[in-house]
């Protein structure tokens, strides 16, 4: 079964990290804090999040070798 404990846990982290490395790369487009589209920034990391959950339907190598049943 995909929606254990574990692999909600790994999908998790594995999007936070999806959320925060694309907010990095997002901001750091703008050459000074007041020239940051924050929306932008907001609307990039929250779809990064929800693809990265996405893809995680398909295995994750932390949780059984990425086989689900």
């Amino acid at each position: 079964m995909i929606f254990t404990k574990q692999w909600l846990k790994a999908a998790g982290i594995r999007a936070l990290k999806t959320v925060a490395q694309t907010a990095i790369a997002t901001i750091g487009t703008g050459a000074m804090v007041h020239e940051v589209k924050w929306m932008m920034v907001l609307s990039a990391s929250v779809l990064a999040g929800i693809l990265s959950i996405l893809t995680s339907l398909a295995g994750l190598p932390e949780v059984d070798d990425g086989a689900h049943t």
